[in-house]
């Protein structure tokens, strides 16, 4: 394995976007329609938009595949293959976040808000009413973009950030996966975290300035996290 920069991961996500442009952008504006989901039903809304992100590597590797190779996936391979596990992590996310705010409203006497993780309609006149478009968006993306942080600490503190990647094009097992991502990361370990220092940052600049770069955001995750796995563990090899 060779030692690589968090800038050429940045430079060759965002050359993704050349390669594919309507795909890229198509998915980015579907993911960025159903993120809605999550103000009716947080639980939904997470199962979603985690979903959409473990699922947008795979859609980077068709992206990928489409040009360089002879013999290209279809992207219904690229999906069919990919969401199974996305939906696996998806759900694990999802129970640590429900235990986390179980725990919370225990202690704050809420327990009753407990039942708003499941349902909760707020698309309603009053909260839409008097809004600018950049206000909306971020009421919309908020819950998206903390979920994103969530979900890259819990890659990070019980998993490890090439982990899904091996277990998605190498068949890792969930063992052998932690073990060779924990090799790599702490062979590359300034750029890992500084592509998850870059990631939170632009997460947490979504939640404040610009919400409607959410959906953006998510597929440039998905996208760097596919370059860098391909960086140390195909093109390297």
């Amino acid at each position: 394995m060779k030692k690589v920069k968090f800038s050429d991961w940045l430079k060759q996500s965002l050359l993704f976007v050349s390669h594919d442009p309507w795909l890229w952008a198509g998915y980015t504006l579907f993911v960025g329609v159903f993120m809605t989901i999550g103000r009716a039903s947080l639980l939904l809304g997470i199962l979603f938009s985690v979903t959409a992100l473990f699922v947008g590597v795979g859609i980077t590797k068709y992206i990928d595949l489409k040009r360089s190779s002879e013999n290209p996936i279809s992207i219904y391979w690229a999906v069919s293959k990919s969401l199974p596990l996305a939906v696996l992590a998806a759900g694990t996310i999802i129970l640590f976040w429900f235990a986390f705010m179980l725990v919370s409203n225990l202690l704050t006497g809420e327990l009753y808000k407990t039942g708003q993780f499941f349902f909760y309609w707020e698309l309603t006149p009053e909260n839409l009413d008097h809004r600018s478009a950049r206000e909306i968006a971020n009421w919309i993306y908020a819950y998206a973009n903390v979920t994103l942080i969530f979900t890259l600490l819990m890659l990070t503190t019980f998993a490890s950030w090439f982990s899904y990647p091996l277990m998605l094009f190498k068949n890792y097992s969930w063992s052998q996966a932690i073990e060779r991502s924990d090799y790599a990361v702490s062979r590359n370990r300034k750029a890992v975290y500084k592509a998850l220092g870059f990631i939170i940052v632009e997460a947490l600049l979504c939640t404040v300035v610009t919400p409607l770069l959410t959906p953006v955001l998510y597929m440039l995750t998905s996208t760097m996290m596919y370059v860098s796995y391909k960086s140390i563990f195909e093109v390297s090899q």
